[in-house]
C-alpha cells in the first residue's frame, strides 16, 4: 500500500519519532523544532532518517508546503497519545500537583493572560504557573495543562474546549490620529494607514465582512502579531483591526475609539485542556479563566 523505500531494520529512535510527531502535530518544522528546543535542521534531519528506517514517506509534496501521506496520517496518533502519556506520567513523578502549564498565543499571552496572573496567583497561591509560547497555528502544546487561543466554533466543540470570551472584532484609532485626519471618527478609521498582523492577515477583509462595508483604498503597514498591531494604534500609528477580548481595556479607558463598534464572528478565546487528567490545578485556572472572561465589559454593538 506504501512505497518501500529500503528493508526493515531495527525500532526507529525515539528522538526520531518524537522529530516527526511534533512536526506532523504542529504542522511545520519550524514550530516543531521551537517546541522540542533544538534546530529546524534537526527536525528535518530526524524526520528523513525516520522515514529512510521505516522504508515509508511519511510526507509528501513541496519543502515549503509539506503534507502528511496516508502512512503518515496512520503513525502520528499513536505516538501522540503515546507521548502525551509520557508526558502526563512524567509530571506526575515530578510533581505534587502544584505545577500548571499553559501555553497561550503570544498576543492573549502579553495583553491580556499576564495581566490577570498575579490575580490568579491571590487566590490559588499553591500553584506555580508555568506560561509558555503558543506557535500561531497551534491546537496543542506537549505538557501543557491549558492552552489559550482565538478559536472559531467548529474547532472549540472538536477540540472539547471551552469558550472564555465570545469573539468581537473592530477596527480602532488613537483619538489623536482620528482628530488629526477627520472630523469624524469613522471617517479617520477608513483613512488611516491600516496596521495589518501576519498572523491575521485577513483581519481587515474579515471585518469588512461581517460589517457590511466596503474598504476604500488605503496604505498598509506590516507587523508581526496582533499585540504588535495594538501597540501601534496606541501610539497613533495607525488604525487596527482586533479582538475586543484585547482592546477592551483601552478602549473603555478612553486611549482608543472604536467608533464602529465591534462585529461578533463564530469564535471565541478558548480554554484547550491539554492531554491526561482533569487536575484540581487545571479546574481551578479554567473556572478562573471563565470568572476573568466574565468580567470583561461587553464589547460596543457594530453600528
Amino acid at each position: 500500500m506504501f512505497e518501500n523505500l529500503t528493508g526493515p531494520g531495527s525500532p526507529p529512535s525515539l528522538n526520531a519519532l518524537r522529530a516527526f510527531e511534533a512536526m506532523a502535530r504542529t504542522g511545520s518544522a519550524t514550530r516543531a523544532a521551537a517546541e522540542l528546543n533544538v534546530t529546524h535542521s534537526a527536525v528535518s534531519r530526524q524526520v528523513k532518517a525516520l522515514e529512510a528506517q521505516l522504508g515509508l514517506r511519511l510526507f509528501e509534496g513541496p519543502r515549503h508546503a509539506l503534507v502528511l501521506t496516508e502512512a503518515g496520517r496512520g503513525l502520528l496518533p499513536g505516538l501522540t497519545a503515546a507521548f502525551d502519556q509520557i508526558a502526563a506520567a512524567v509530571a506526575e513523578a515530578r510533581g505534587t500537583g502544584r505545577d500548571l502549564h499553559v501555553a497561550a498565543n503570544a498576543s492573549l499571552a502579553v495583553k491580556w493572560l499576564i495581566p490577570r496572573l498575579a490575580d490568579f496567583n491571590r487566590l490559588h497561591p499553591q500553584l506555580r504557573v508555568h506560561l509558555v509560547d503558543l506557535a500561531p497555528h497551534a491546537v496543542s502544546r506537549r505538557g501543557a495543562d491549558v492552552l489559550l487561543r482565538l478559536l472559531d466554533t467548529p474547532r472549540i466543540e472538536a477540540l472539547g474546549a471551552v469558550a472564555v470570551i465570545p469573539n468581537a472584532v473592530g477596527p480602532v484609532i488613537a483619538p489623536a490620529l482620528a482628530r488629526s485626519l477627520a472630523q469624524d471618527p469613522r471617517d479617520a478609521v477608513l483613512a488611516a494607514p491600516r496596521l495589518t498582523p501576519r498572523t491575521h492577515a485577513s483581519a481587515w477583509r474579515d471585518w469588512a465582512g461581517l460589517s457590511g462595508r466596503r474598504l476604500p483604498d488605503a496604505p498598509e503597514r506590516a507587523v508581526a502579531h496582533l499585540h504588535f498591531a495594538l501597540d501601534g494604534a496606541l501610539a497613533g500609528w495607525g488604525v487596527a483591526v482586533l479582538p475586543w477580548a484585547l482592546t477592551a481595556e483601552a478602549v473603555t479607558a478612553g486611549r482608543l475609539l472604536a467608533p464602529f463598534g465591534c462585529a461578533r464572528d463564530d469564535g471565541a478565546v478558548a480554554a484547550i485542556p491539554g492531554a491526561g487528567e482533569m487536575t484540581r490545578g487545571r479546574r481551578l485556572f479554567l473556572r478562573w479563566l471563565a470568572d476573568q472572561g466574565r468580567a470583561l465589559p461587553p464589547a460596543p454593538d457594530a453600528t
